[in-house]
């Protein structure tokens, strides 16, 4: 296998999956990205102190949509050497649990390479997890993110700290089967001494289309229930309220390693929903950005 590339740097394997959605959900010119992830700062970013963090909770919408979201929680932390990256299958392609284990993400950024060792390490310690570049090849949920955290690892690149990541799609399945891979990737970090090196970041929106009050009412019954690091709580509020939170699964699976890694406690960084950018509070979408420490 060849070696995984920094965020942002060329790998050295053949395969490369190009961006399915830059040009439409984020800008495709690498400056106009920059300049948008940098308009997300507000007054008081530039004096955020860095924190350590096992996990976070971010949204996957266009940026106009929820950018704002996703900078307020990749701002505050400090980037690990290792990112697990888990979002939800959209497009009902390939396997229910895929892992790519190896090649490099392009972003109009640059290209972020796969961190083969630790995907291998993974795929071996869950039985759910199958190799697989299908589900991912349209896939949005996982692509959004990366150029958040290449805008705020670039500095790094300079102190010859590389950052890698393992993207990891989930489709339908069960509770069960979310709480044994979590368990899974948990042990998979402890085996190969990373879990102090790698963020596991889970990839969901919310409430998907109603209106404004009801959105941010049955958001706030599941952001609860990720503040008590509860995942069966998550997952009963989901069935209950029928909550389209179309990341639950991830983040079940976030909840549920995150624990197993020693976190106590998950803050919610911020809350907002498509009407702020829109001004249509008719048939909005919610988005959450959270960080478990």
């Amino acid at each position: 296998m060849g070696k995984s590339a920094p965020l942002g740097k060329r790998a050295s394997v053949a395969q490369i999956r190009p961006p399915a959605v830059a040009g439409q959900f984020y800008p495709l010119k690498p400056q106009e990205l920059r300049q948008m992830i940098k308009s997300f700062a507000g007054p008081r970013m530039s004096t955020v102190i860095k924190r350590e963090a096992i996990a976070c909770l971010l949204p996957h919408a266009g940026y106009i949509y929820s950018g704002s979201v996703a900078y307020s929680v990749v701002s505050q932390l400090k980037i690990k050497k290792n990112l697990i990256i888990l979002g939800p299958n959209h497009t009902g392609m390939g396997e229910n649990f895929s892992i790519m284990t190896e090649g490099s993400w392009a972003t109009p950024l640059g290209e972020v390479g796969i961190n083969p060792a630790l995907a291998d390490k993974l795929l071996s310690k869950s039985t759910l997890l199958k190799s697989d570049s299908q589900a991912h090849k349209f896939e949005h949920s996982i692509e959004v993110e990366l150029p958040f955290f290449q805008y705020f690892a670039a500095p790094r690149a300079g102190a010859g700290i590389e950052t890698t990541f393992v993207p990891i799609a989930i489709g339908s399945s069960d509770f069960k089967n979310y709480q044994q891979l979590g368990l899974d990737i948990a042990a998979g970090l402890k085996e190969a001494g990373l879990e102090k090196e790698t963020l596991i970041v889970a990839s969901s929106d919310m409430t998907h289309y109603e209106d404004e009050k009801s959105a941010r009412h049955k958001d706030y019954q599941a952001i609860d229930a990720i503040r008590e690091l509860d995942e069966r709580e998550l997952y009963s509020k989901i069935k209950e309220l029928n909550i389209s939170m179309c990341g639950y699964a991830p983040a079940i699976v976030m909840l549920c390693a995150a624990k197993s890694l020693g976190a106590k406690k998950a803050e919610l960084i911020k809350y907002q929903t498509s009407g702020e950018a829109t001004g249509d509070t008719s048939s909005v979408v919610g988005y959450a950005g959270m960080i478990v420490s």
